[in-house]
């Protein structure tokens, strides 16, 4: 059995899981070793009985999909003793001992930053995602997530139009989760690498998005949390970051949402508040050799329009509304404005990027604060 092959047999092996591969391969030194050994010696190892006639079998498993996976072009296999395999990545406490890579596996180890955050994440925190990993890709960063929506997508759409991004997934690479992202996976695959430790054909799990996140942290030298509930799998992947020795920042927000509430926690546990691209840039460059132009600015590419130039009942209703999500029946009340007055204004506002939505049917303002009108 050549050694793609028994790599695959053991990473497929029912009730073997990434730590009792690694156990296995210190013990016996390589797969093809474990297949060989008697079985005496793999029952001392304390395997289940399902484990063993598995591994007992191992000549008659079939991976035929697999090996014509890997004839296509930019399909790789990276196991736990190939040269590629990302040194970040082997520090944790629980790597997996195989990873399935469409795209260039070289970008693995490449330093990385991790955008993680809610998957209904406001306007304002998808454009927040964007921004910053448009500015952390063009400062030298390959930016990681998860190819979740929300947050996750923005990161990579973010990522792709300065640099290169990592997605990490919680299916097999023969199928892209969400399915609306089938699009962004191959942009991702030709400019960055999609990446998993889950087989061909595995569909989308619960339990493996959790086992996802630890990838997606362990790869990166820091995690930054955009938006989150306190319940989330973004808290779940800082968590991660911080027991891996990683760092971890966080975007504040307002106190009445509920996206910022896991942030907040996070900064409370001893995450580092971070209100631009810059601050994260800073903060890692001296550990990376980077040497970023600290003095450009995380814009977007079209500047919202001055909130100066709208007549005395749009600054009414904009110092009404504020900068946290309010809805439209208190913005109706607390203005004295009619329903269809402040259903158009606040139309016009958000298409010239001064308002943005909220869930619930909620807005809030995203231009600068100026003397006239807070």
């Amino acid at each position: 059995m050549d050694d793609t092959l028994a790599w695959l047999t053991l990473t497929n092996a029912p009730g073997i899981g990434s730590q009792t591969a690694r156990r296995l391969i210190e013990k016996f030194g390589t797969p093809q070793a474990i297949l060989s050994a008697p079985q005496s010696a793999l029952t001392e190892c304390k395997l289940s009985s399902r484990s063993l006639e598995y591994l007992a079998s191992a000549k008659s498993q079939s991976f035929d999909q697999t090996l014509e996976w890997l004839e296509y072009p930019y399909h790789h296999i990276v196991t736990w003793h190939d040269t590629r395999y990302p040194a970040m990545l082997r520090e944790i406490s629980d790597p997996p001992m195989l990873l399935y890579i469409h795209g260039d596996p070289e970008l693995l180890s490449t330093p990385q930053l991790a955008i993680v955050g809610s998957r209904n994440p406001s306007t304002g925190g998808s454009d927040t995602s964007r921004e910053f990993a448009r500015y952390l890709a063009a400062h030298g960063f390959t930016i990681t997530s998860g190819l979740a929506t929300g947050i996750d997508g923005a990161a990579h759409s973010g990522a792709l139009n300065q640099g290169r991004t990592i997605a990490i997934t919680g299916t097999g690479l023969d199928r892209v989760y969400p399915a609306r992202h089938r699009q962004l996976a191959h942009q991702i695959a030709e400019n960055g690498a999609l990446v998993s430790e889950f087989p061909l054909n595995t569909k989308p799990h619960p339990g493996n998005f959790p086992r996802r996140n630890r990838i997606i942290s362990g790869l990166s030298v820091g995690t930054l949390i955009v938006e989150a509930a306190i319940k989330s799998g973004s808290l779940v992947t800082a968590r991660l970051a911080m027991e891996q020795g990683r760092e971890v920042f966080a975007i504040p927000g307002s106190i009445h949402n509920p996206l910022a509430r896991g942030c907040h926690k996070l900064i409370r546990e001893g995450a580092k508040l971070v209100e631009t691209a810059a601050d994260i840039v800073e903060e890692l460059a001296p550990l990376l050799g980077l040497l970023p132009e600290l003095e450009q600015p995380a814009v977007s590419n079209t500047e919202p329009t001055d909130s100066t130039q709208f007549d005395e009942e749009y600054q009414h209703l904009l110092h009404t509304l504020g900068y946290d999500p309010q809805p439209i029946d208190y913005l109706i009340q607390t203005s004295g404005l009619t329903t269809e007055a402040v259903s158009s204004m606040l139309l016009r506002l958000e298409l010239d990027g001064i308002v943005a939505s909220a869930p619930g049917g909620r807005y809030y303002r995203t231009d600068t604060p100026s003397k006239d009108t807070v």
